[in-house]
């Protein structure tokens, strides 16, 4: 797998499915500020009618769907249906995602923590999801809400210094020298 930080402002994204796994894919998109996430459904819950808005399409994305698209997020959907959608976004050049269907997906997800800027991500590159999620909750502890003021903190300073002309190695070890400083880490 390679690790990328995709920018949802560049990037067309969408979650088909039905239930509430797909609900949540859907807001999780949102969250990661994915603004203009599409969730096919045609079998919506009422509360993923109200979250999904003007975003809904009541149906499963056809191929004229899937060719506006990047990547596509296939959860609580049957396994066969699950197939016939993967196969089809894939002959449209869309990387898939079928959830907890390892041989159908070009990508995992990962388990994630959101401060702010920052964002930590743990995978077990899909062979254990319920490892990276423990995971996920130690560092939870580790790294807590103060976070985000921390990373706003530096990423003001790191844009002074670049102003200033200050070389990337020189900003690195000022801001070395802050977290040992502060006892950050």
């Amino acid at each position: 797998m390679i690790p990328i930080a995709l920018d949802p402002r560049f990037a067309r994204l969408a979650v088909a499915g039905n239930g509430p796994l797909a609900l949540r894919r859907f807001r999780a998109l949102r969250a990661a500020g994915a603004a203009d996430a599409i969730l096919f459904s045609d079998a919506p819950a009422d509360d993923a009618v109200i979250a999904a808005g003007g975003s809904l399409r009541r149906a499963l994305p056809e191929a004229a769907d899937l060719t506006a698209l990047h990547a596509l997020w296939i959860v609580d959907l049957p396994r066969h249906r699950a197939e016939t959608l993967a196969n089809a976004a894939r002959d449209a050049r869309v990387l898939v995602n079928v959830e907890d269907v390892p041989q159908f997906c070009d990508f995992h997800s990962v388990a994630e923590i959101r401060r702010g800027d920052l964002l930590l991500t743990i995978s077990t590159n899909g062979r254990a999801p319920g490892l990276s999620s423990l995971i996920r909750r130690d560092l939870e502890q580790k790294y807590g809400p103060e976070w985000q003021e921390r990373v706003a903190e530096i990423g003001a300073l790191r844009a002074d210094w670049q102003r200033e002309g200050v070389a990337m190695p020189e900003a690195a070890q000022r801001i070395a020298a802050i977290v040992a400083e502060r006892a950050w880490l």
